[in-house]
């Protein structure tokens, strides 16, 4: 399931990190690729010891911790340290899929990739982000501050830039319910006890969706 959320970076958050990103150290992107993405991936990154770099951690982690309609799509347990890339004219990331496992030390299982967009798609040509879904093609390039979800099995890839800049976080989650169909289900169900509450909350038929929802997430939570 794909899932956009268009203002998970407020507009003083976004000006921050901007301001933070102005002045920050790069690195060759190959440095956080795993043995076959580096033969595709062809980007620059953040420094992890880089002056700012904690805090704009901190602003992209907490965008996603504290908007109820992340927390309703991803049900996050763990969200990694975001990546902080940029792509110049000519660069690119060819097709992959995202590693299973990631993180130093005590490693995490990467159930939903999530990229939030920092700059304006009117800043850059090309750098689109293709997902290679069931359904076919999706192309993805949003608005600075919005983010999109996908299940981090997806093959994708970003297409060149051709002018201008991308400026993008991209993140891990690991999700208390580690099942992509499982979690698409009870986002289904979650809008239907929504709707029941508001139209008739004191039906029976709402207490039933109440309680499957709840049950469901009880047998499908990974804890």
């Amino acid at each position: 399931m794909l899932e956009i959320i268009p203002d998970i970076l407020d507009f003083n958050s976004l000006k921050e990190i901007r301001e933070l990103l102005s002045t920050a150290a790069y690195q060759d992107g190959k440095t956080t690729a795993g043995y076959r993405a580096k033969r595709v991936k062809e980007n620059q990154q953040v420094k992890g010891d880089a002056a700012g770099r904690q805090r704009i951690d901190d602003l992209v982690r907490d965008g996603l911790r504290n908007h109820k309609d992340f927390q309703r799509l991803a049900f996050p347990k763990l969200i990694q340290k975001p990546l902080l890339s940029r792509y110049s004219k000519g660069m690119k990331y060819g097709l992959h899929v995202d590693d299973a496992l990631m993180g130093k030390g005590t490693k995490s299982r990467t159930d939903i990739s999530v990229t939030v967009f920092l700059n304006s798609p009117t800043e850059y040509e090309g750098g689109v982000l293709e997902m290679h879904s069931p359904f076919g093609l999706e192309e993805i390039k949003l608005p600075a501050g919005a983010c999109v979800l996908y299940p981090s099995n997806t093959l994708h890839q970003v297409t060149e830039v051709t002018e201008g800049e991308r400026q993008v976080a991209v993140t891990w989650v690991q999700s208390y319910v580690p099942d992509a169909a499982h979690r698409e289900m009870l986002v289904d169900l979650n809008r239907v006890r929504v709707h029941l509450h508001k139209s008739d909350p004191d039906s029976e038929i709402t207490d039933t969706a109440f309680k499957t929802y709840t049950n469901l997430l009880r047998i499908w939570s990974d804890v």
